[in-house]
């Protein structure tokens, strides 16, 4: 009797790149352009994982809509633009471990790998060819098509097309965002110690790990439980 499918959903920012240099810098250009004032770094980076309709809402809420709009338009501009300069690989950088960790996980059997993220469709394919990280997620989620995170819209829609139970499913992710949208999906989250939220922000984690390299245990363990 073969093994059931099992899917781990990837979040982008924050957990498996560091990008937090270009999104301060984008977000900066964004509310300068308007004359708005610019919002703290740990504001911006608590927002990261929505998306932008909605982070733009929250960081500057005494602001109208056509202004959220601005500022979106700004913010995509300038990061494409810081983007376009650095080149996708320099500009958000992979964490440590993290390549090494997705190979191991993808090279397992019975096991797939999928990506949740705030980031458009065109953001994230210029991501994944920047590090030649195409082949390795076979579902790809991004803002452009879901509700913006927590909504579990996005896993939702890659456990239709894996064919994976939610019991055998796992997010990981740096931001209360993603476990939350984990728990509303009825899927185990994996919170990361290395993103923009504090360990005191991802209470509805099932665990948490400071690394990639105890990723792997991490779920063998889980994986165990679920037999």
């Amino acid at each position: 009797m073969s093994a059931p499918l099992r899917l781990v959903i990837f979040d982008v920012d924050g957990t498996l790149v560091d990008s937090q240099g270009d999104i301060v810098a984008a977000m900066t250009h964004a509310f300068d352009g308007i004359g708005a004032p610019v919002p703290a770094r740990d504001d911006i980076l608590g927002i990261v994982g929505l998306s932008l309709d909605v982070a733009m809402a929250r960081l500057a809420p005494n602001l109208d809509n056509a202004d959220h709009v601005r500022l979106t338009d700004g913010y995509k501009a300038s990061y494409m633009g810081l983007r376009k300069m650095a080149g996708a690989a320099q500009s958000s950088p992979l964490y440590p471990g993290a390549l090494a960790a997705l190979d191991l996980l993808n090279a397992l059997p019975y096991t797939l790998l999928g990506v949740a993220t705030g980031k458009s469709k065109r953001g994230l394919d210029k991501l994944l060819e920047g590090h030649g990280l195409q082949r390795l997620f076979v579902t790809q989620q991004v803002a452009d098509f879901h509700p913006s995170k927590p909504h579990p819209s996005m896993i939702h829609a890659a456990l239709r097309e894996t064919g994976v139970d939610a019991a055998n499913a796992v997010m990981i992710g740096d931001t209360s965002f993603d476990m939350e949208m984990a728990r509303a999906a009825g899927v185990t989250g994996v919170g990361v110690s290395w993103g923009y939220h504090g360990r005191s922000r991802l209470e509805a984690a099932h665990t948490i790990i400071d690394s990639f390299e105890a990723l792997p245990e991490c779920l063998a363990t889980y994986w165990e439980q679920t037999v």
